[in-house]
């Protein structure tokens, strides 16, 4: 049933009220969840497993987080910052850079293997009953992880271990699952820890120790460390112990321990630790990765192949769309450089299909996109005009929230 078919045969009031009801009377069961498979980014030929709960599951889904998110953000730790309220990527990229400015240069960059996928049910239920006591509440939630899954050939599976992507409470019970991890390496940096301030972080390293700050963004994250390699690789060791018990393992391919140095990436970003043109000083600076340059170079071909007859104004509008969104979230990185050459790709792509779709010589494109002195005008069809890179301004990202539940640490 979709959203137009409530709104035409029975109302959103009556649908609403009837769904209370259930719920109330404790008659309510999710259905099964309808299975998406979608190439993973990058070319892998890989693919990630959605799970598309029905629109009255969602609704639930949607209340139950109201009620869940509340509680367990007061316990959440300020080192994880995906899918949180008041939180973003940003957050997550200043904190390496301020980190990584401050002496911790080595990197674990760390990969949960299927994570979504392989949570335990029983590790996750008990966090839940830790802080959720109504029992109405904790069967709704395992009955959310145990609904089952119909997959795109119509077979009917068990779902004995993990959350489906794709639901709306999936994230939130991630997060409360992988709290752990923020626990279990930030708790030395809570007051009384051993990392709980400057002073005690100082004389760790005087005597040889290592300080490390974890940064994680749902099931991505890294671990900075102000030591050597010898240490990244013992605190890997412990956190595969950490996350046994739920069911997860990091993936052996996609775990690597290098030096900010060489770089990394990390939510679209490449982070590096490199010395300033023309100086011997040394900062962090942020790019943006090949991959998501890639994937919008791709995006742009699938708008402009040459043999397409699309509307040049509605495929503007939607490539103005694609660099607009893209423009915004990488506007804080050292990006001037790289807009310069996409809008200069953008240009070229949209140039050479016109020049298919309408058999222009370049003598016409001369003439309509140039103004009586030959200086070239932006490119423009059935009066939309092509979104132009270079009128994004790269500035430092200054916009982090503090955490209403929790106080920023700054490092030494």
């Amino acid at each position: 049933m979709t959203m137009a078919d409530i709104e035409q045969r029975i109302g959103v009031p009556a649908f609403l009220d009837d769904l209370r009801t259930a719920l109330k009377a404790g008659s309510f069961s999710p259905l099964l969840v309808r299975e998406r498979r979608i190439p993973k980014p990058g070319g892998s030929g890989r693919v990630r497993r959605l799970g598309i709960p029905t629109l009255t599951d969602r609704v639930v889904q949607a209340a139950l987080k109201l009620v869940l998110e509340p509680i367990f953000e007061a316990d959440f730790q300020p080192v994880s910052y995906g899918f949180r309220p008041r939180r973003r990527a940003h957050d997550a990229i200043a904190e390496i850079q301020l980190f990584g400015t401050k002496g911790y240069r080595w990197v674990l960059d760390a990969d949960i293997e299927a994570c979504f996928d392989s949570i335990s049910h029983t590790a996750l239920m008990d966090r839940v009953r830790a802080r959720v006591k109504d029992k109405r509440v904790l069967a709704l939630v395992k009955a959310f992880l145990k609904v089952g899954l119909l997959t795109e050939l119509g077979k009917q599976e068990d779902t004995p271990t993990g959350t489906p992507q794709g639901g709306i409470l999936s994230p939130l019970l991630a997060n409360i699952a992988l709290s752990v991890l923020d626990e279990h390496l930030h708790g030395p940096w809570r007051p009384g820890g051993a990392m709980a301030d400057s002073g005690r972080r100082s004389r760790r390293r005087k005597k040889g120790l290592p300080t490390w700050r974890v940064v994680r963004y749902a099931d991505d994250f890294v671990v900075l460390v102000h030591g050597t390699r010898t240490d990244a690789e013992a605190i890997r060791e412990d956190i595969a112990q950490v996350l046994a018990p739920l069911g997860l393992r990091l993936s052996p391919a996609k775990t690597r321990i290098m030096h900010m140095s060489d770089g990394f990436d990390f939510l679209g970003f490449h982070i590096q630790w490199r010395r300033k043109r023309g100086t011997q000083k040394w900062y962090v600076y942020t790019f943006i990765a090949q991959r998501p340059i890639r994937s919008l170079k791709t995006k742009i071909r699938d708008q402009t192949r040459r043999t397409s007859q699309v509307n040049p104004g509605a495929a503007l509008l939607r490539i103005n769309q694609i660099l607009h969104g893209w423009a915004q979230y990488f506007k804080h990185a050292v990006a001037k450089h790289t807009f310069r050459h996409l809008r200069r790709f953008v240009w070229w792509r949209i140039i050479r299909w016109l020049t298919v779709l309408h058999r222009w010589r370049w003598k016409e494109i001369r003439r309509r996109f140039t103004d009586h002195t030959g200086r070239w005008l932006p490119l423009s069809a059935n009066g939309i005009t092509l979104f132009d890179l270079d009128a994004i301004s790269v500035t430092r990202y200054r916009g982090a929230i503090p955490n209403p539940w929790q106080h920023r640490t700054t490092p030494t």
